[in-house]
């Protein structure tokens, strides 16, 4: 199959013209001004922006957690991702300490293979790091092509590693070419607030963030930071909601240290007064939770100054039954909210749209940076012959409205309901292939690809 894209505005992470694009199988073969191809298909983006497919590198699907699981599978996670842009996804395996790694990468294939619409990849969360495990560490780099290995600094008991096991996985690691990822809380300050909380009787969703105020993330991100600078590996910060993170960060810089930040469309937008709506805020309940109007201030700024290089959604609904586990204790909400559908529309019109951010830097932050990062550049992440033809068509003033009755996912409200959008993803074309168009799904389960990631080379 050919398809030609005409005239429409290539936006890439460096550059920004009017031209066409000619695709040929999977792959993108051209991209110029009135390209002299005939193809099978022509597909008119004037007025359009045109850019690479999103990645996604912060999804959570058919995970388990908290006694459940989260209510979007592979099929329904991919498919909603593509219904807003987002091409790729990459989704987090969970090892079980006591077990392997490859016990849970099994475990994982399982749910993804021949079900994902969308393509995908995994990062490993690595719970129970041991002479055995660092083996397995190798092989994975090597071998199949998970070259990220997340860690946990909070959830003790279930996911978290203590410093000492960070420190000799960032080393393996490290060794071996791959990045250290991580949930930067600290869990015994916040296990501490929690259980204060609950003998106080103060169990309203207010009190989860509450029990997660601005140092425990600070702290963690700072130690973090510390042992990623002593050790020499690559490091990069999950879902950072604040300022204070953040200002870890800055400090870095001044030992000219690169720490690679990813924040999250719901801090850019959301803020803690949520949590007033009595339980109605279990829909905003996550880990870290949202924050104040002076952190979303800094992570705007943060994506400016090239201190943050990715917007993910940390993906990871759960139904409302399922929230209502929590009811009558914050503790037991099952942590996670909505937007993987979301994020390319709504960082498009709060960003792009409303002058806080440029085209180009919507492109590196939905899609160039975390292929940069997590070692798919230039196959994925841009628009450029031989890359895969990963494309979003976007109509930049096209309004429309968010609603739980229009979204995709496969949850049953929507975290930014009445939401008012300024950008609509008309088209989106996957490997070559027209995959969403005017809001119809056109692959099936099956179509998404498990894409192998190299090395990691950091950012250009």
């Amino acid at each position: 199959m050919s398809i030609l894209i005409k005239g429409g505005r290539i936006v890439t992470a460096g550059t920004d013209e009017v031209g066409d694009i000619f695709i040929e199988g999977e792959k993108v073969r051209a991209v110029g001004k009135r390209l002299p191809f005939d193809a099978e298909e022509t597909i008119d983006a004037s007025g359009k922006v045109v850019v690479p497919g999103g990645i996604d590198p912060h999804v959570h699907l058919d995970m388990p957690f908290m006694g459940t699981s989260s209510s979007d599978d592979y099929s329904s996670g991919t498919g909603a991702a593509l219904h807003g842009g987002t091409t790729m996804v990459i989704d987090f395996i969970l090892q079980t300490q006591g077990d392997s790694l490859s016990n849970a990468l099994g475990e994982w294939q399982r749910k993804s293979d021949g079900k994902a619409v969308g393509d995908y990849s995994y990062h490993m969360a690595v719970t129970d790091y041991n002479p055995s495990t660092a083996k397995e560490v190798v092989k994975l780099i090597s071998e199949e092509g998970i070259t990220s290995f997340k860690t946990f600094m909070a959830y003790k008991g279930a996911l978290m590693i203590d410093d000492g096991q960070m420190i000799g996985l960032m080393k393996t690691v490290k060794e071996h070419g791959g990045l250290v990822t991580v949930h930067a809380t600290n869990g015994d300050m916040i296990d501490a607030l929690i259980a204060r909380h609950r003998e106080e009787g103060k169990l309203s969703p207010l009190y989860h963030y509450l029990s997660q105020p601005e140092i425990t993330e600070a702290e963690a991100s700072g130690r973090f930071t510390d042992m990623s600078f002593y050790t020499g590996c690559p490091g990069y910060i999950v879902h950072m909601t604040c300022e204070g993170a953040l200002d870890a960060v800055k400090r870095a810089t001044t030992r000219n240290q690169k720490v690679l930040v990813e924040t999250c469309i719901q801090y850019l937008l959301l803020d803690a007064s949520l949590y007033e709506k009595n339980f109605d805020g279990a829909k905003w309940v996550m880990s870290p939770p949202l924050r104040k109007g002076k952190d979303r201030e800094a992570l705007w700024a943060g994506l400016n100054q090239g201190l943050v290089q990715v917007v993910g959604t940390d993906h990871c609904p759960f139904k409302w039954d399922q929230k209502l586990m929590g009811k009558d204790d914050f503790s037991k909400i099952p942590n996670g909210h909505p937007a993987i559908e979301h994020r390319m529309e709504l960082l498009f019109s709060e960003g792009v749209n409303k002058g806080r951010i440029s085209l180009n830097t919507y492109v590196a932050a939905t899609s160039t940076n975390a292929a940069r990062i997590f070692g798919m550049y230039p196959r994925k992440g841009t628009i450029a012959a031989g890359s895969d033809a990963d494309i979003a068509i976007i109509d930049p003033d096209k309004e429309h409205i968010l609603s739980v009755d229009s979204h995709h996912m496969n949850v049953d409200y929507s975290a930014y309901e009445g939401w008012e959008v300024k950008g609509k993803v008309d088209t989106v074309l996957l490997r070559g292939k027209v995959a969403v168009d005017g809001g119809e799904l056109k692959v099936s389960p099956g179509y998404g690809e498990f894409i192998k990631r190299g090395k990691h080379e950091g950012l250009a």
